[in-house]
């Protein structure tokens, strides 16, 4: 990958610290899929009911390290599986790099920086002793005002499923379980657990399945199924479309995951071909399963067949022995809910330097008439307030449930803490220099200010942006997704001001 000159994206891209520690890295060649079922096969003929179901069902919400964890059984011996956001980077982890969005890596156009991306993913969540990463997401960008666009690859499923593929491969090559998400048809925030997407055959299979076609192939060990329904039935309790197409029609070998509270219900989910129920309360902290004894009663009183509940287990199983996990897999090193008290583990390595060349590689010019490169200048003004930092802290919000700074993330569990991040008006003085006389106005709503900066400098760099992200936040009467397509913080009316003065 080429990086020639200076980039408004990578000047923004957040970078991780030099001080490191040698992390677990492993390029694991993986078991076949008919090894891995014959391995797992022989460990869960040994189980009972109750145990075979506790690998199906999540521990609770904050009940274990990491955003979701398994139990663990014993006699036979099974560990409690870690699954943990996000595609971005580790979610709630310390010394941990943040990488650039999906739409990013995407937008960059090159596989192999893809496929890196990918790898170093791989190698921090194995080092952080993460047996599922809960990535990449693919979904299709059905509309550019959708929240969660920017965690996936926009509106070309052809492209968002090489950005699939090449992300499974390359955090697989770890021995990480990817996670490809959210299936199928979860294109929106608003209403998301209570509205049906409907979609005829031929658009499912040709525009919105295409990328988890792509991902099946790859090999990917895990596929998470969303909050909404699909013409008119939940999405992870959907026979048609996890056991007819997913497990059918594609092949898929691993195990179906519900989406954090996605289950809503025993019976059909488990029917329906959900394999895991995610954290696995039915609400937060509730301390009841649709899984756990219900899925027990189920199957004692003839509504789930066993064969189905070993059906569940055995995929479960046999993806973590096609991963090799069983033997020298690191310790969880997270303490998802009490950060302070992790265990020291420093997984960033040199993972900075991709991180960089994405960020630059990913920038869309639109329009150059010559001001670019920046060549000899005298005076700069830096306007608006993405130019910056957020004044409050890099990370003040959390989940960045927030639009304040230099925009780099949306919000959402697709997030990550920055280790720290560059922002804009930073990495151009480093570019241009200290012989060069700077000047900002970032109050967003002064245009007056705005207009007398750009008046006495050489050139003006303006700075604005619009987020989006997860719906259980709101920001600016926001809720995941987008009210509009306008520039925030008065951003429209801040650019028409600069322009007029050139």
């Amino acid at each position: 990958m080429y990086i020639p000159s200076l980039s408004a994206v990578a000047v923004a891209v957040l970078i991780a610290t030099n001080t490191v520690l040698p992390i677990a890295e492993a390029k694991v060649n993986l078991r076949s899929w008919d090894d891995a079922y014959a391995k797992a096969k022989v460990l869960v003929d040994q189980m009972s009911l109750e145990q075979m179901v506790n690998i199906t069902t999540g521990v609770g919400w904050q009940n274990g390290p990491c955003v979701g964890n398994t139990y663990a059984i014993k006699n036979p011996d099974f560990p409690s599986l870690c699954l943990q956001d996000a595609p971005l980077g580790i979610r709630y982890g310390k010394n941990v790099t943040s990488g650039v969005a999906g739409i990013n890596a995407a937008a960059s156009f090159d596989r192999k920086a893809i496929y890196e991306r990918g790898v170093y993913l791989g190698k921090e969540f194995r080092g952080k002793g993460v047996h599922v990463m809960l990535g990449p997401a693919i979904n299709f960008m059905r509309t550019p005002e959708g929240g969660r666009g920017w965690e996936s690859g926009g509106e070309d499923p052809y492209l968002t499923g090489v950005l699939g593929t090449e992300t499974i491969l390359g955090v697989q090559s770890q021995g990480v379980i990817a996670t490809a998400k959210h299936y199928i048809l979860n294109e929106q925030e608003m209403n998301r657990t209570t509205e049906s997407s409907d979609v005829d055959e031929r658009t499912l299979h040709e525009i919105y399945l295409w990328p988890f076609a792509r991902s099946v192939e790859a090999g990917v060990g895990s596929i998470m199924c969303s909050y909404n329904k699909a013409n008119g039935t939940y999405a992870c309790e959907n026979d048609y479309l996890l056991n007819t197409v997913l497990k059918g029609e594609l092949g898929f070998k691993g195990f179906v995951q519900s989406d954090w509270s996605a289950t809503m219900s025993t019976v059909p989910s488990a029917n329906h071909g959900l394999d895991m129920t995610m954290p696995g309360d039915i609400v937060y902290h509730s301390n009841n399963s649709y899984f756990g004894k219900n899925l027990t009663a189920a199957v004692d009183h003839g509504k789930v067949s066993k064969s189905r509940a070993t059906d569940m287990a055995t995929r479960i199983v046999a993806t973590w022995y096609r991963f090799k996990q069983e033997s020298g897999y690191p310790k969880v090193a997270l303490d998802s809910f009490d950060m302070k008290n992790s265990p020291y583990v420093n997984v960033q390595a040199d993972h900075y330097k991709l991180v960089r060349e994405m960020g630059a590689a990913s920038t869309v010019l639109l329009k150059n008439d010559g001001a670019l490169p920046v060549k000899s200048v005298k005076s700069v003004a830096f306007i608006g307030s993405d130019a910056a930092n957020n004044p409050k802290g890099i990370n003040a919000c959390e989940d960045h449930g927030c639009d304040d700074g230099t925009l780099v993330q949306g919000w959402g569990s697709g997030t990550s803490d920055f280790p720290y991040l560059i922002d804009p008006i930073t990495g151009i003085k480093n570019a241009l220099g200290k012989k060069v006389n700077y000047k900002q106005s970032l109050d967003d709503w002064d245009l007056e200010a705005a207009a007398k900066a750009a008046k006495d400098a050489d050139i003006a760099f303006v700075f604005s942006n619009s987020d989006s992200g997860e719906q259980y936040i709101t920001v600016d009467g926001n809720v995941g997704d987008r009210n509009n397509l306008s520039l925030w913080h008065n951003g429209d009316n801040l650019v028409w001001t600069v322009f007029f003065i050139y």
